[in-house]
């Protein structure tokens, strides 16, 4: 630091004053902290008592602590065909409603081969369908838009990713509670 003085503040938040630097660090060395300046700008610049390496490593936790409380949007995607068994579109759309459940957004893609390029309307309908089964957990982010041989929607869920989580934390816990009070004990 090349400032002739700076105000102090001591390692518990109290306010020590403006203080010359030599002063400071004298101050820093007597309670075997180190001089850290917070506030650079400042007229005269202020700088803290603190162990510095409990102060990154903190920094370190909270940081790690956000991120693990981070939500990352996934899209996953799911592939039709205009002409679609009735068995095969509830497979489909069980994994669409695992997805939406799951607070992920759902990329359904109904690709036309051949003739069928010929009857979008199909492939709309059959978007709409799906939309409708699965109103009450999702909604459709982007209407069904044709793009080359595919016609693609996507659909958002109702609830976060967050709550979702949360919710399958809490079903797995009460499944484990349960499975421990079903089992016998050792007497």
């Amino acid at each position: 630091m090349r400032v002739p003085q700076v105000r102090l503040v001591g390692p518990n938040g109290e306010q020590v004053g403006i203080v010359k630097i030599e002063e400071a660090l004298r101050l820093a060395g007597e309670v075997d902290l180190d001089l850290v300046e917070v506030a650079p700008m400042a007229n005269p610049p202020v700088c803290k008592l603190m162990d510095y390496g409990k102060y990154k490593y903190e920094a370190a936790l909270k940081a790690r602590e956000a991120r693990k409380n981070q939500v990352n949007t996934v899209i996953k995607e799911i592939k039709l065909r205009p002409k679609i068994d009735p068995h095969d579109y509830g497979t489909k759309k069980g994994h669409v409603e695992r997805f939406l459940n799951a607070g992920d957004k759902v990329k359904v893609t109904i690709m036309f081969r051949g003739r069928e390029q010929s009857r979008p309307e199909l492939g709309f309908r059959l978007l709409q369908r799906l939309a409708e089964d699965v109103a009450d957990i999702g909604f459709v982010e982007s209407a069904p838009k044709q793009d080359g041989r595919n016609m693609i929607m996507v659909l958002g869920p109702t609830k976060k990713k967050a709550d979702a989580k949360a919710q399958q934390r809490r079903a797995r816990d009460a499944a484990a509670q349960n499975t421990e009070e079903a089992a016998p004990t050792g007497s």
